[in-house]
């Protein structure tokens, strides 16, 4: 088999340069800029002390998300949906996902009857925005648990994140399965597939999957093929989770 040849001679295992850069919004509990490589999007958590009409009185909390493209993220400028006057199908979606993504990780009984709202900004789209999105969103709350911590409205032992979070897309390229996809290979692939796991940066054996979207692009790929990509999966997600972990470490923030 000819070696896929990717662009700065990235091995098919390898992640984009990923960057964290903490605090951007002066206002949010918690802020973060995500760079994995071209795509940058900017994750912001706010603390919001309501809930859902659904969940008042139940002694829970909850974690929504929203998601958007700024107007020249991308080649072409595109109109802001609120020109147009409602979200896309898409927009829906990937919000939807970034919300189920996080809740996965809550212990909402612990975070008490708040919410934590993540907006999601696409500054610069090149491939796997819902991936970053989900993943700088785990940091972005983070920090706003710690902010509630460091504030002294949730006890300082009380554990609220359970685990990690974080997405990656993987993909078939010319019959080989390659890791992070840049918008080029993502436009292009034979199978496009994206996967939510959660764990732990300290203990890969934790890994487990939280949700994975998969789809065929004019190549139907195998149980083996898709058992390569989720390998990959793991290891782009322990990677990033401890991107995640360094940062906070080198800040001292504890959540």
């Amino acid at each position: 088999m000819t070696t896929l040849q990717r662009f700065e001679g990235r091995a098919v295992d390898a992640l984009r340069p990923v960057q964290f850069e903490l605090g951007l919004s002066k206002y949010a509990e918690g802020s973060v800029l995500i760079k994995m490589g071209d795509t940058h999007v900017l994750c912001n958590a706010s603390v919001l002390d309501k809930v859902p009409s659904f969940l008042r009185g139940q002694g829970k909390g909850w974690v929504t998300a929203e998601y958007s493209m700024l107007p020249r993220s991308t080649h072409t400028r595109s109109d802001r949906e609120a020109v147009r006057g409602k979200q896309s199908g898409r927009t829906q979606e990937i919000q939807r996902l970034i919300g189920r993504s996080l809740r996965a990780a809550f212990d909402l009984e612990a975070l008490g009857e708040r919410t934590i709202q993540i907006d999601c900004d696409v500054i610069q789209a090149d491939g796997g925005t819902r991936c970053a999105s989900i993943t700088g969103a785990w940091l972005a709350a983070a920090l706003a648990v710690a902010h509630l911590k460091r504030t002294e409205q949730i006890a300082l032992d009380q554990r609220v994140l359970l685990n990690q979070v974080a997405a990656v897309s993987v993909g078939l390229s010319q019959g080989q399965a390659i890791l992070d996809l840049d918008y080029v290979e993502d436009s292009s692939c034979g199978a496009d597939v994206n996967v939510v796991l959660s764990g732990s940066s300290s203990n890969d054996e934790t890994i487990q999957m939280i949700e994975i979207q998969g789809t065929a692009e004019g190549q139907v790929f195998s149980r083996e093929q898709l058992n390569q990509l989720l390998d990959y999966a793991e290891l782009g997600a322990q990677a990033l989770m401890q991107a995640q972990t360094q940062i906070l470490v080198d800040q001292k923030i504890q959540y």
